[in-house]
Parts: structure tokens; sequence; C-alpha cells
């Protein structure tokens, strides 16, 4: 159930940093009450940063210790990185297995990742690597993680098929649950410094976050001084 706190989750995202700004704060609850959670990040994170003078060469080595360092902020340890190009992602049927691999590998309870859908009220938070990380999760989670038929070099590899019963979206259009994360928003912001290379003015990131999870927090009636995230559940069959 939504409210409960999952044995084992895990968190799919398609670039370094994703997790930290969409539901870090989420993560953080979930860890304090005792979760085991890990988290897989698709693309290597190269194409993003604002400073020219740093070489593209090690952007993405600097970007996966930037992520280790957040996740374990927020009680986090277990960070996979698939490697796909940043800026150039699709959902296609390799990475449908990469994910449904790594699904079969943690065998989580809840699995947390974007929203396939264009939000045009969040453009920003709509990237195209967001939508196909989201669409390739999803159909790793149905049917591919369950279907001992799917990807049979999967079983050849150890893994056994797992079903996942609950699908949490960030940045979904359509929300219908919320998170209240004011005990761990300082956490949430912690995690989100980490990600140096991605932040010009640090300050304005966090007084934006606040904001946001501010603003969240007001509009799920939960009052002044709150702070929230919010995603749309799924139960899977």
């Amino acid at each position: 159930m939504p409210d409960e706190i999952p044995a084992r989750a895990l968190v799919v995202a398609a670039h370094p940093d994703d997790i930290d700004f969409g539901a870090a704060g989420t993560v953080a609850t979930w860890t304090a009450a005792g979760a085991e959670v890990a988290y897989c990040v698709v693309t290597d994170g190269d194409a993003g940063g604002f400073d020219l003078d740093v070489d593209r060469s090690s952007m993405a080595a600097i970007r996966r210790d930037e992520q280790r360092a957040a996740a374990s902020a927020v009680g986090v340890e277990q960070v996979e990185f698939l490697g796909w190009p940043d800026g150039r992602l699709v959902a296609e049927l390799d990475l449908r297995r990469d994910i449904a691999a790594v699904i079969r590998r943690h065998r989580p309870d809840r699995v947390l990742c974007p929203s396939p859908e264009r939000s045009y009220e969040r453009l920003a938070a709509s990237h195209p690597d967001h939508l196909a990380a989201g669409e390739a999760t999803i159909c790793a989670i149905y049917p591919d993680a369950r279907n001992p038929f799917a990807f049979p070099e999967l079983l050849r590899d150890g893994l056994e098929p797992h079903t996942v019963h609950e699908l949490w979206l960030m940045a979904s259009p359509t929300p219908n649950h919320v998170v209240d994360i004011t005990e761990v928003i300082d956490r949430k912001i912690a995690a989100l410094m980490e990600h140096k290379s991605q932040l010009p003015d640090p300050a304005a990131t966090e007084e934006r976050v606040r904001s946001w999870t501010a603003a969240a927090a007001a509009g799920a009636g939960l009052g002044e001084g709150r702070h929230a995230e919010v995603f749309s559940i799924v139960q899977v069959p």
C-alpha cells in the first residue's frame, strides 16, 4: 500500500540528479524507516553541466561520484549506472532488458521512475531521456522482469523472474499521492548540493526546490511550513 514502507525499493532515473530533484525526500523517509533502497541511473550524464572548460570525457565519472555522494546523503548505498548515452535515450529493447536485469537482481517491492507522459505545465521535467527511461522501466516491470521467456539470456545469467506490484511515477502530469518530506527536506537539499557540476548557483537551486516542495505541500492541504513530493501510484496486478 502507498503509505507502507517497502522492504526493498528500486529508483530508476535517466540522469544523475534526477532522483534528487524528484524523489530524494521520499527516499529519505523510506530509508529512515528501514527500507533497503537501490538506485539505477540509466545514462552516463555526460551531456550535463554548465562549465565549458570541463572536459566532456571526464564528466561521466564526475557525475557518478556526485550521485553516489547524493545517494549516501539520503541513506542509499547501492547505485548502479547503466552507461547509456546522455541525450539520446530511447525505450528500445536492449534498454528494457538492462532495466529488467536490475529489477531481477534487486527484487524490489516498489519501483519509482519518471513518468513516460509529458507534462506541458512542467516541460523541463519531461526531458526526452526522462520519458524514455520511464517507458522502458514500465515495460521492464510488465512484462519483461516477470516473464521467464522474455530475454532468456537473463535466466542464463542466473536472474530469476521477479514481479513488481507497485509503481511510483515522478513528474507525472496526473499525481495521485503526496509524501510529506518536511522532516527530511534538509537531507533532500544536501543530496542536491552534491551535484556541484550541475549547479552554477546552488543557493538559487535550493530556494527554487524549497519553493516547489512548499507549493506541493500547500496544494495537498498539508499547511504552511510543510514540504512535499508528489507521485502517481499504479498498482500492478
